[in-house]
């Protein structure tokens, strides 16, 4: 990387535009840049790294404020860079975020951050989105952000941090300049294949667990394995094997046992069963004897019985037949009743007569036919009362549709009057509304500058104030550095004055004068009372530097809040705070007020719109309805001649009767009453003649079966229910008798005729102790056999899982402990983790690299040991580095090093650092690299040794930028670039040797 150009506007001290040519300033290779405490020679750098990475470092990124305070308001900080980088010639130019004043009103606005790169070897094309431009840059580059501020921008201060660090603040700075994450991928996969082995193994050993307690649960015991579970579950096995095999053998023996008890309770049961059915059979034949007279009278009962069962068949007929005659004779009279007392139905009962003749049915019939005729010219009378019905109804709603529409014609009329008004007074207020949103914008930019002008004011007095204050402060910082400048002088003079009386306070006998030469002392200067040590003039010098800053921050402050003065009354403030505070309520009112009117703009227009429509739709409206009405009319008159001629008609058709309706009903009474008493009349007739001949009939069955009358048949007849039970009784006596007498003739009931009543209970008591014992035993011998398969399971699930387990073990262990050692821990003994142990690679690189220049610069006198030792109480190692003084041969901490010698240890550090970071980003070649601070703590001896390394650095065409204010460096440095600090914001200065 070769820096060409660098401007700088608005940005840090820099109030206005400042450029730096990088080319003329280095043709040397070596330049200074210097310049006053906070006159922003940092700045530099940081305008170099923000165009580069849109960052600058340190502590400074974190203020996010790179705006200049000195610069006029409204102003762009802006960066640009022309640079050579892995051969692209290009431009970066960019802009931070940063906070602008409104135009219009006060407070402030944020600006986003801008970025450009700009190709000038015209390959490529060129960039504008700050995503794109960074991933460009560190591709060319070739290093990261921090990277660059370690190995571009050295700053010494970190390096002397960094010298003086322990192991662990050592790894974080080298773990962000060279990057590490692979080889924490790999320790993190370690870490994660541990954890998974060990879930994995501890997933199969809780199987193994869970496999363990189901044996000891199978095998009934509540105790643990012993020291081989294998070997112990393969015991519980043989042993549950053994006791299932004397439980069978129990088992056939209690079973014989029960056999014989069974076979015993078996005989006894069918003995006494035997003995109890003879004595049933015995009680059976005396009850059949006792029975035989109650029997017989049975007998006869039910052979009467069945001969009047035919005789009461027929006279049940004939008592219905009687019945079904006398019922329809009275419905034959109930119908005529009803006939005589109708108007044209006594005509036709007084020419009826009983029984009925054929004459007398075909008169009935003769009335029915003409009653019906008439019935259907009434229906068609019906049809048009009916219509006539629906026809007045249709007058009525045809009368109130014309009272509507002649009062919507009187409303049409009465609005159509009133719109033109209403027209007129909403045309009005949309002009209104159209002038007032044609005036808004001038009421707006009224207001605006009413408002500017107002806050001016407000910040104007509190600005004014603050100068006042800043003022006497800077009078009174002003007298302070001056009293401090006088003593330093004073001081210094009174030094000068006793500089031969502190030369011979250094003398030695037989040490050569540093004046003089000689190595006698005759008469040594004594120092008197006013003399003046180094430590006096430097602490005097420090307070009257101290004072300068404070003079010059003082100063600062009010320039600032002068330029921030003269800002607020050109804006107006300088004017009456109430008059304009009055001015700015008016401007307000008239904005909200033509605001209001404006936004009534398209409510307005939409309002006439309607209106101008509304006049349209009355005009259509009073047309449709005044052809409505005419339509109305006609059909109202239409329709009242239509009723009047069809309610003639109806009127006539009802003759006498109060309608046709009740004319209509009366005839079809007539009529059904009519067929109704026809059918009744031959219906009564045959039921009279069916009932004789029943009657003789029933007296004829029952002579024949045996009986005097038909009464005495009917008296003989019994029930099915009772006839069943009669022969139930006999047919249960008969049964009853032979089966006894079956019973005693059975030979093994014969057998035991003679023998000894059985005895039953003692038997059936051992019979039930025999078979609980069997009971016992049958539980015993399945509980072995369940015991047995449930361990031969498990046991074999056993054997499998420990065949399983064992190479996972193995692995696990190997992995586990391949794990611990690549962590730093386990057989690790420098406890060095892998990543640690790549950074303590390149520290080694590095302490290689930076004892090459360490011993150039102390005259060979300190190199740099770099140990890979653990820490103390078990931190990490490999990251030591002890310095080595071979005037001595002592290796020693760093931290023994003098001001001067630390300086030279972090410079050497900082140069070998960049050297192995370039190596490691693929060779990247600086051209330019930057040394920041340092050099006024070194002698002339040892700053000639450092001038010299800072030599070699320029071989191959790079340039070397020092940043020092030592008054020195501008004598041995020809090239300079000059940061002037003012009041108003920093200058620079190009000096080219």
């Amino acid at each position: 990387m070769r820096l060409h150009r660098l401007e700088v506007e608005a940005f840090g001290p820099f109030a206005g535009s400042v450029e730096v040519d990088f080319d003329r300033l280095g043709a040397d290779g070596l330049f200074l840049l210097h310049g006053h405490t906070g006159a922003g020679k940092t700045t530099v750098l940081d305008a170099v790294a923000f165009a580069l990475y849109g960052t600058v470092s340190g502590a400074r990124k974190d203020g996010k404020r790179l705006l200049s305070d000195h610069a006029p308001a409204g102003s762009v900080p802006t960066v640009t860079l022309e640079a050579t980088i892995a051969g692209r010639h290009l431009r970066l130019v960019r802009s931070p975020e940063f906070e602008r004043p409104k135009r219009r009103g006060s407070g402030t606005l944020k600006e986003n951050a801008k970025a450009t790169l700009t190709w000038l070897d015209g390959r490529g094309e060129n960039l504008s989105r700050i995503p794109d431009i960074a991933e460009e840059v560190g591709r060319l580059m070739g290093m990261s952000a921090d990277q660059f501020f370690q190995v571009v921008l050295l700053p010494q201060g970190e390096f002397a941090k960094f010298l003086r660090a322990d192991n662990e603040e050592r790894g974080q700075l080298l773990e962000r300049l060279f990057d590490t994450t692979r080889f924490g991928t790999v320790e993190e996969w370690f870490l994660d294949r541990r954890r998974t082995s060990a879930h994995d193994l501890d997933e199969h050993q809780r199987a193994i667990d869970v496999l363990l307690a189901r044996v000891a649960t199978a095998a009934g015991i509540e105790g643990g394995a012993d020291a081989d579970p294998a070997t112990w579950a393969h015991k519980l096995e043989d042993e549950a094997r053994e006791t299932r095999d004397l439980a069978a053998d129990e088992l056939q023996k209690t079973k014989s046992q029960a056999k014989v008890a069974r076979d015993a309770l078996t005989e006894a049961r069918r003995v006494l069963e035997l003995q109890n059915r003879r004595r049933r059979a015995e009680a059976e034949l005396e009850a059949h004897a006792a029975g035989a007279g109650r029997r017989a009278d049975l007998v006869a009962e039910l052979a009467d019985a069945r001969r009047a069962e035919p005789v009461a068949t027929v006279a049940r007929d004939a008592d219905a037949a009687r019945a079904k005659a006398a019922a329809a004779a009275r419905h034959v009279e109930a119908i005529t009743d009803g006939l005589r007392s109708t108007v044209g139905g006594a005509d036709l009962v007084a020419e009826l007569s009983w029984p009925p003749t054929a004459d007398e049915r075909e008169y009935i019939r003769s009335s029915i036919r003409v009653w019906r005729d008439e019935i259907v010219r009434l229906d068609g009378a019906l049809a048009e009362s009916v219509a006539a019905d629906r026809l007045a109804v249709e007058v009525g709603r045809l009368r109130a549709r014309q009272v509507e529409l002649a009062e919507a014609g009187d409303a049409l009329s009465r609005e159509r009057e009133q719109l033109p008004l209403a027209l007129r007074e909403v045309e009005k207020a949309l002009d209104s509304a159209q002038k007032a949103r044609a005036a808004l914008p001038a009421l707006v930019d009224a207001r605006d500058r009413a408002a500017d002008a107002a806050s001016a004011a407000a910040d104007l007095r509190t600005r004014r104030a603050e100068r006042d204050r800043l003022e006497r402060g800077v009078l009174d910082a002003r007298q302070k550095h001056q009293d401090a400048r006088e003593y330093w002088l004073d001081l210094l003079q009174r030094r000068i004055a006793g500089m031969a009386a502190e030369l011979a306070g250094t003398l030695e006998d037989g040490v050569a004068c540093q004046v003089c030469g000689s190595p006698e002392h005759p008469h040594p200067a004594e120092p008197s009372e006013l003399s003046v040590t180094k430590a006096d003039e430097d602490k005097a010098l420090a307070a009257e530097q101290k004072a300068a800053a404070v003079l010059t921050t003082a100063t600062e402050k009010l320039g600032a809040v002068e330029r921030a003065i003269d800002v607020l009354v050109q804006r107006g403030g300088d004017g009456d705070a109430d008059a304009l505070a009055q001015a700015l309520t008016a401007a307000e009112t008239a904005v909200g007020e033509a605001t209001a009117l404006g936004d009534e703009i398209e409510r307005r227009s939409a309002s006439l719109t309607e209106l101008r429509d509304r006049e349209s739709y009355l005009q259509e409206r009073a047309r449709d309805v005044g052809v409505d009405a005419a339509i109305v009319a006609e059909r109202i008159t239409t329709s009242t001649t239509q009723l009047g001629e069809i309610r003639a008609r109806v009127s006539e058709a009802a003759g006498d009767a109060p309608s046709v309706e009740a004319r209509r009903a009366r005839l079809d009474a007539l009529a059904e009453s009519a067929s109704e008493l026809l059918d009744a009349r031959d219906a009564g007739a045959g039921a009279e003649s069916a009932a004789r001949e029943l009657v003789a009939k029933s007296e004829t069955l029952a002579g024949d079966a045996g009986f005097d009358s038909t009464a005495d048949a009917v008296a003989a007849v019994r029930t099915a229910a009772r006839q069943g039970e009669i022969e139930a009784v006999l047919t249960a006596a008969r049964d009853a008798e032979v089966g006894a007498r079956s019973v005693l003739d059975d030979p093994e009931v014969v057998a035991v005729a003679e023998a000894e009543p059985v005895e039953l209970a003692s038997v059936q008591h051992a019979h039930d102790v025999a078979a609980e014992v069997v009971n016992v035993a049958v539980a015993a011998a399945s509980d072995a056999e369940r015991r047995l398969l449930d361990l031969e399971r498990f046991v074999g699930q056993l054997d499998k899982a420990a065949e399983a387990i064992a190479p996972m073990q193995t692995a696990h262990e190997e992995l586990a402990a391949l794990a611990e050692v690549i962590a730093g821990r386990g057989q690790n003994a420098r406890k060095m983790s892998l990543r640690s142990y790549v950074l303590a690679a390149r520290l080694e690189e590095v302490a290689v690299s930076a004892s090459a220049r360490l011993g150039r610069m102390s005259a060979g006198r300190y190199e740099f040991v770099h140990s890979d030792e653990a820490g103390p109480r078990g931190r990490r190692g490999g990251l030591g580095l002890d310095i080595r003084d071979d005037y001595t041969g002592v290796v020693r901490s760093a931290k023994t090093l003098s001001g001067g010698e630390s300086f030279l240890a972090s410079l050497s550090l900082a140069l070998g650092l960049a050297d192995v970071v370039a190596a490691e980003s693929g060779g990247v070649v600086l051209d330019t690299m930057f040394i920041d601070e340092g050099f006024g703590t070194l002698d002339a001896d040892t700053l000639d040794s450092v001038m010299g390394v800072l030599d070699e650095l320029r071989d191959g065409g790079r340039v070397v930028g020092i940043v020092s204010h030592v008054d020195e460096m501008r004598q041995r440095i020809p090239s300079r670039l000059h940061v002037i600090r003012g009041r108003t914001g920093s200058t620079v200065e190009v000096v080219a040797g």
